[in-house]
């Protein structure tokens, strides 16, 4: 199946998604439920759009196979054939307290290659999207190169508590750069690395679906990504993340960790 035929349907269905969503808000229609902890939230709309999902690549792509946050896809291990990755509403705190800063992520891997990814913030109103060797675009703008130099004493950084607590090393980072943000949703802290409103983002513990659209959409302007340590990333596995510009990827790198 031709990527074009892929990148069609999945902008389709992303955007009756994303309508779905939006809904859901205008009629308060959120039933709120907990998994892991009563910070690890899930909503009837999270599971509603990746059945939607589920059921849209079963019907158009039936040897696809989903991996997905809320269980309607598969066990996957490794990324064989065509794997669609999604998390269907990433920052469920932030959509449950907030009505915003939380999006959709979608990344499509074909033989383990991260091929297209979508980052939908549908209350922003940004559209991001990704195709392996062309770059990487926001409402198609390109989003342009990373500059490959910065330091960071000019760095903004974004350390979520965890990370601090797990890598207490961060907080020298935090006290060098040039300052500190948070956003509470790992996809959009990715773009914000990658739109170089941010220049480094160190989570302690990410799922497949928190990274599979932003890595691809992050390292087609350049950007790092790889382990907190340095070693690279494997989709598949839930683990530490580190994302940054070259040059501060390069630099904590070196002497923080």
């Amino acid at each position: 199946m031709p990527l074009e035929k892929i990148d069609q349907l999945a902008r389709e269905w992303l955007e009756e998604a994303g309508n779905r969503i939006f809904m859901s808000l205008e009629q308060s229609n959120i039933e709120v439920d907990t998994k892991a902890d009563r910070n690890d939230l899930v909503t009837n709309v999270d599971k509603a759009t990746e059945r939607y999902f589920a059921d849209k690549i079963a019907e158009h792509f039936p040897s696809h196979r989903l991996l997905g946050e809320e269980g309607y896809g598969e066990e996957i291990t490794s990324l064989e054939g065509v794997v669609w990755v999604l998390d269907p509403i990433d920052g469920t705190v932030n959509f449950v307290e907030q009505k915003r800063n939380f999006a959709i992520s979608l990344g499509i891997y074909k033989e383990g290659i991260g091929e297209l990814a979508y980052i939908y913030d549908i209350i922003a109103g940004e559209f991001y999207f990704a195709k392996r060797g062309e770059g990487a675009f926001v409402n198609d703008e390109p989003i342009p190169a990373l500059a490959p130099d910065k330091k960071l004493e000019n760095a903004l950084v974004i350390i979520n508590t965890a990370a601090m607590r797990k890598f207490p090393q961060t907080l020298e980072v935090i006290r060098n750069a040039r300052g500190l943000r948070l956003y509470g949703a790992a996809t959009l802290e990715y773009m914000a690395v990658a739109t170089g409103r941010a220049d480094a983002y160190i989570s302690a513990n990410l799922s497949p679906w928190d990274i599979g659209a932003g890595k691809i959409i992050a390292e087609e302007v350049g950007a790092i990504v790889t382990r907190a340590n340095g070693n690279p990333m494997v989709v598949t596995e839930k683990g530490d993340s580190f994302v940054a510009s070259p040059g501060v990827h390069a630099e904590i790198l070196r002497d923080y960790f």
